[in-house]
């Protein structure tokens, strides 16, 4: 692993660890302000979802699953644990979050707007940080590329295959 990766990933995880406990600490307070979001975002989750999972209406619990999410996705990035996968969840977490808590478009007053909008600009660039840790393949060829060229391999020995089996048959007549 490059040595870039070993540093980046805890220390890309160091906010969503620190956010997720005080999220967790401070879910009923942060409800309030993830209400709209959770009440657009729940009956679209619903509509999506599988009859026999049950998706939650109440605005603490969402910000609790946050939390948790981040918590553990945090960690398993800091460890390098299933690394896209947990920075991806990271990015999910991440935007709903953002919608809920740094609205600075609704700001009554400058100094409120502008420490809103460094908020947002942070939460930005983290999932731009984010969604390189989900598409870093480490150097390997992704899925898509492997399945690709697994076809076309198989293809081609395929034809392979078929040109020995008729130079067999025509040297067998």
């Amino acid at each position: 692993m490059a040595l870039s990766r070993l540093l980046a990933r805890p220390l890309l995880s160091t906010y969503f660890l620190a956010n997720g406990v005080q999220t967790l600490q401070n879910a009923p307070a942060l409800a309030v302000d993830a209400a709209p979001v959770t009440d657009t975002l729940a009956p679209a989750v619903e509509a999506v979802a599988p009859a026999s999972v049950h998706v939650p209406e109440d605005p603490q619990t969402w910000v609790r699953i946050s939390g948790a999410l981040q918590l553990a996705a945090g960690l398993a990035l800091a460890t390098g644990k299933a690394p896209r996968l947990s920075a991806a969840v990271l990015a999910g977490t991440l935007v709903p979050a953002t919608a809920a808590r740094h609205r600075f478009w609704e700001a009554s007053d400058s100094a409120t707007r502008n420490q809103q909008l460094i908020h947002f600009a942070k939460n930005v660039s983290l999932t731009g940080g984010l969604l390189i840790a989900a598409l870093d393949t480490e150097g390997r060829p992704g899925l898509a590329w492997r399945a690709q060229h697994a076809t076309h391999d198989a293809k081609r020995e395929a034809a392979l295959v078929g040109a020995r089996m008729r130079a067999k048959v025509a040297q067998a007549t």
